[in-house]
Order: C-alpha cells, then structure tokens, then sequence
C-alpha cells in the first residue's frame, strides 16, 4: 500500500479526511469486510520430515478448517493446501471447544500423510499430503451418527529395529468422545486406532483424559486424566502406562503425580518425562520422575516460585496446547507470559534466555530438525502468522502474506497498565487510545470508552494486533482490554480470585477499569460501553444490572441464567460453575442472586445482543430471556440471531454483520452518524439520541 501522504489513496482510504468528526463518526480504512478477511485462524504449528503443517480456519471459506504445509529447507517455497475434498473440515468437537483435530507424519518410504477428524461426521481420515491417493476413513461408522469423536493424537514411535526402519507404528492414540444420542453424558476414553481401522481401549473409567504423549522409544504413553468437578486447571493427575505395540499392557497403569494443575506432558530427546505444574504458585515446566513422581523444576524453585512473574503455561480450554519443546540436541525453547505479555526463549542449564523476536504473542510451539522454533507469533503491530524462529532472534513467515487495511500510523498501539479495584484489590489491562493518522482529535474532547470483558473467565486479554480492536479505535472510541481477577498470566493466587467469585470480581475490576480511565481524562464518563461475549458477556450483563455506569452493552452468546446453564451446558464445563458460584442445587439461591435475569427490573441501559443458533454451550434460549426483558422494559436494545453459528461467529458475513450492527447501534444510542455504507441495525423501545 502507498505512502498515506498520497492524497488520491487517501480519499480511496476514507471517505474524507477533512473538517471535524465525532468520536465513533472517525471516516476509517478498516471496514467489517477487512476485520473479516483478516479473521483466518492458524492453529497448531507441527512438524513431518523437512515440512511444516498448521491448519488455517477461514471465515470466507465458511470457517472450515484446511491444513497446510510448507517445506522448511526451501528458503523461498510457499505454503500450499494439503488436498482433501471440499466437504472436509478439519476440526473436532470434543469437549465442544476442539483442538488437536489431526496430525501430520512422514512414512518410512518419505511419502506424507495427515490423520485428521472431519467436523462432518467426527471420523477419523487419512489424506496423502500430495492427494496422489483419495482419502479414506479410518474409524468405523458409528451406530449413532456423529456418535463418536476424536481429538488430541499421538503416533506411537516404532520399536528399535522395526522392519523398514519405520520412524512411526501405524498407530495413534487419541481421545474418543463417545456420545450415545440420549441427552446423557458422554464418555471420554482413550483408544488406540490402527490405520486398519482396528480401535482399542487405552484408558477408561475418569471422566475426562487428554494429552497422550509415547516414550521416544514407544515403550510408555503419559497421559493426563481428572473427574468432576474439577477444570484441567484446577486439579489434575499424570499418568504412566507401559505400551506393547502400540497397546496398553494390562496392569501397569499408574498415577504419577495426582495435581495440582498438571497440563503438557511431553518426552525429551532423551527419554525424560515433563510436565508444567503450578505447584509452586506459577505454570512452570517441572522434569518428572517416572520410578518416585517427584518433581524437579527445570529453572529452580525460587524462579518456579513466580519470582519473577512468569507463567510458562495456559489454560487448557483446547486440545494439543505446548508452551515448550526440545531441538535434537536437547535445547529447551518455551514459551511465558510475563505482565500479560508472550515472551520466547531458550531454558539452558537451568538459565532462561529470552530470544529478542520483536513478537508479543506466541500459540503452539514445535521445534525443527535444525534447531529453530516454528509457532504462530503476533505483535502488537503485527497480525498472527506462522513462523520460523532461530535461536538468534531472526524470523521467516511461513504462512501466505496478506495485505494490511492499515498503515502504521493507523493502528493503536495500547498502554498496558495495573489499576486499583474493590478490597485492595489491583488488575490489568490494555488501553488502546483512538488512532487515525487522517483525524486530528481534539485535546477538550474525551472518546468513548469500550470495555472488553474477555471470555473463559479462565482466560485473558491477548497481547497483539486484533483487527476487531482496531475496527474502534480508527473511528474514534477507545478500548481497554481487562485482565480481570481470574484471569490467566498472572499466577495461580490471581486466577484463583475468582472461586466462588464470578459475576462480582470480574464485574467490579472491569467497572473499576472505566473508572479510572474516565478519571485520568482519558476517557468520556459519560460515554462508557461494554462489550463481552460467553463468558464476558456475562460480566457485561451483570454491570449492566448491577451498576450504572455504563451508556451502552454489547453481549454476544452472553450467559444470563446460571441456573440454566448448570442443568443445560455440556459436559466439559457441567461442573465448572462449582468453583465459580458453588455446587448447584445446594446453593441455588446464590445462582440466582447471581444471574442477570432475575435483576432485570435493574437493567435500563440500552443493549445489542448477538447470538448463534447452533451453540451448545450457552444456549439461544439465554440470549433470548435477556432480549424479552429488555422489550418488556422498554429500553432500546437490538437482536441478531445467526443461523447455523455456535460458540462464536466463523462464517464472514455473519463476522461483517454483527461488527457493523454493533456500530450502528452505538451510533444510534451515543448519538452519532458512522461514517461509511454500513448496514443500519434496528433499535426497539425507548428513544435513541439523533446524529449530531
């Protein structure tokens, strides 16, 4: 893109770019359509022989999920799609959030292939990476359909001497989901399938298991398993089980180390056992015995202590999540979050080196033959893409480039801070100041402030470019992104503030965070919204009937009755709300003191709510009891209800529409006219402020 000093791109840019504009009427260069075309999700970075796969999930293309690979010792070759048919979605829906849908892996003849479940039916397939050969299931039909699902594989390594020299059996061990078409809970399992189709019982009997991960030598499979109530971040135990041919030999099961928060099992080189535990306070990568089940932390007690504010670990809301890996030579890169900002680095004798990267942001992570690090990086100026590190700092993108919609001087770059809430309570945040290199804000003139309560509520604000962030900041309305009490990155204490504490610490951090930037004149006091979706939607709803700061709401899949969502969510998160309010029915009435429904007769700010048909994890009927309380009151609120969505919007022009819906209704409601030909959303009751 040209220089922004070209007066003809200029006006191609922006509708105009002189005289005075409102706050949120700012003429933008980034339009829904861009947010949308920039919403691809690359997932999952793994490595075959000299290739490097990820998966892409694109909006435009319906939000299927397609893998890619690129070969790593072709300096200038670009990534191409592996072939499979245009039904295939490579995705799964275990635990209803997914990940770890498939693996990639080379056969002993250097021929590529990829294992993958398929949203379409749940089945495992295989494709030839080159499409030389149709694709083929390798899972049996089940008796109910979409009965069975899959996620989170491991291929067992051959035996040493194997004939062939194979670098992998042709077996993988998987988690199965198994649901019986009756409305009861289904029964997760792990099983072993073979590429003939042969499928057998690895471990059954918890109520969850993830993360198997095979000895180097194929002799041992680790696994992670926990029961009701308990999240994978509250309480979990590692296991060990010895393995013949890829099977579990009876007897020899055994709990190695039984909580607290164990995720990432993974081997070294050399055949050591590790794991990231937050025994000491912080997620910290910690070597495992396998003979005793002690614990030894790879950086030392004091540094796993959160010494120095480190959290080597996530939330284990998906499948197939590694904060750390080894090079052949048994370097140990990770990755950290430090201040709620990613971090990468080398661990080297018990010395953590950080590599200068320029990223801020880093998902999964796996190491290359040579050495270096693939994973997919962001910064604050930089959108997600998958990359290629080294050691020194020095970068290759991976993943196809793609034109930005903004010039440097467009985009707002936030001011992490820490702030005072409730009870001596402190929490953070990003604020993202309006920015648009075409309008010159006025210095008496404070924006409008939108407060983005991010989901989970096991989880957090994440540390780089979003496209949908800077959709607001380029008009002219300022955003600060919350890490509330509960919020991950800031160790175990901090996320444990909200146990038996949700809806009232997540709410009052993020009332506190408007406040004190209105306050510091950062901000319009009189122009606060907020924003949230699932579990941030919540929040959004009890400030919005707990509190009357806020001008305007914005709740997508929000959760109102946590009653409902007690007896109706799914399985992975049916016993979450213990830990969050307490153990339902026993303290129902907390629920319901809890739930924004029954505090409607409090709600009088104006709101859009945005939900999808197909969501099973909060339900439409939770959207729909919010939308009929605000028409009874009376105040001016706006529903959009998104045919064939879940958890979440991936088809484009449903991205498009809910972006555009929402801007139209806080123009409607703040009192000005977006610049630009968007769709105009319909606001009933009550009276909206006219354009000024």
């Amino acid at each position: 893109m040209s220089s922004p000093s070209n007066c003809q791109d200029d006006a191609a840019r922006y509708p105009s770019n002189t005289g005075d504009f409102l706050h949120g009427a700012w003429p933008s260069p980034l339009q829904a359509a861009d947010v949308a075309a920039g919403a691809v999700r690359r997932t999952e970075p793994r490595i075959a022989g000299a290739w490097a796969y990820w998966v892409e999930e694109r909006p435009l293309d319906h939000g299927r999920g397609s893998v890619v690979r690129v070969r790593l010792d072709e300096p200038g070759a670009g990534p191409v799609d592996v072939p499979h048919s245009a039904e295939a979605d490579i995705r799964t829906a275990v635990h209803e959030y997914g990940g770890g849908a498939w693996l990639p892996f080379e056969a002993a003849d250097g021929s590529h292939f990829v294992l993958a479940s398929c949203m379409s039916d749940h089945r495992v397939r295989l494709f030839d990476a080159t499409g030389a050969a149709a694709p083929r299931a390798v899972t049996p039909e089940p008796d109910i359909p979409r009965g069975l699902r899959y996620a989170d594989p491991a291929l067992v390594p051959a035996p040493p001497g194997s004939p062939g020299g194979a670098a992998v059996s042709p077996v993988s061990v998987w988690v199965r989901e198994s649901h019986d078409g009756t409305g009861n809970e289904p029964r997760n399992e792990l099983v072993a399938i073979h590429l003939d189709g042969t499928v057998s019982v690895v471990a059954t009997g918890a109520d969850f298991y993830s993360s198997p991960r095979p000895s180097p030598d194929g002799s041992a499979l680790a696994y992670l398993s926990w029961d009701h109530p308990n999240m994978p971040w509250d309480h979990v135990r590692l296991h060990l089980v010895d393995l013949d041919g890829g099977m579990a030999v009876p007897g020899t099961d055994r709990v190695l180390v039984d909580g607290p928060a164990l995720s990432q099992p993974a081997w070294s080189p050399d055949g050591e056992l590790h794991t990231v535990t937050d025994v000491h306070g912080w997620w910290s990568i910690h070597r495992v015995d396998t003979e005793t089940g002690a614990t030894e932390s790879m950086l030392g007690d004091a540094a796993a202590g959160g010494e120095h504010g480190r959290e080597f670990g996530v939330p284990a809301w998906v499948f197939a999540q590694a904060t750390y890996g080894w090079s052949i030579d048994g370097m140990l890169w990770c990755t950290w979050t430090s201040g709620g900002v990613g971090h990468l680095g080398i661990i080297r004798d018990g010395q953590l080196e950080e590599i200068p990267s320029g990223f801020t942001d880093f998902g999964r992570l796996v190491v290359t033959a040579g050495g270096s690090v693939v994973t997919v990086a962001a910064g604050w100026t930089r959108r997600a893409a998958v990359m290629e590190i080294a050691s020194d700092g020095t970068h290759r993108q991976l993943s196809a480039s793609e034109p930005s919609a903004l010039e440097p001087s467009d985009v707002s770059v936030p001011e992490p801070f820490t702030f005072d809430s409730n009870e001596g309570r402190q929490a953070h945040a990003f604020f993202f100041p309006p920015a648009n290199s075409a309008v010159t804000a006025q210095p008496d003139d404070p924006p409008p402030l939108m407060v983005l309560s991010h989901g989970g509520p096991t989880g957090s604000a994440r540390s780089s470019l979003d496209l949908g962030v800077q959709y607001w900041t380029t008009r002219g309305i300022a955003v600060v992104d919350v890490n509330y009490g509960g919020s991950t990155g800031y160790g175990t204490a901090f996320r444990n503030l909200l146990r038996g504490q949700w809806g009232v610490v997540d709410t009052q951090d993020c009332i506190a965070a408007a406040l004190h930037l209105a306050a510091a004149g950062a901000v319009d006091s009189q122009r606060l919204v907020i924003k949230g979706g699932s579990a941030g939607g919540y929040t959004t709803l009890c400030a919005l009937t707990g509190s009357d700061v806020f001008a305007a709401g914005i709740s997508r899949y929000g959760v109102a009755d946590l009653e409902a969502l007690a007896r109706d969510t799914h399985k992975f998160e049916a016993r979450y709300l213990d830990g969050l309010i307490g153990p339902w029915p026993e303290q129902a009435d907390l629920y319901r003191e809890r739930s924004p429904i029954w505090r409607t007769d409090q709600l009088r700010t104006p709101m859009i709510v945005l939900q999808g048909t197909e969501d099973r994890v909060v339900p439409q009927s939770q959207s729909e009891q919010v939308v009929a309380a605000l028409a009874d009151a009376g105040v001016p609120h706006a529903y959009l209800l998104f045919e064939g969505e879940g958890h979440g919007f991936r088809r484009g022009p449903n991205i498009v529409a809910a972006l555009e819906a929402e801007l139209s209704f806080l123009g409607q409601v703040l009192g000005f006219e977006p610049a630009g030909d968007i769709t105009r959303v319909e606001v009933r009751g009550g009276r909206q402020q006219q354009p000024q």
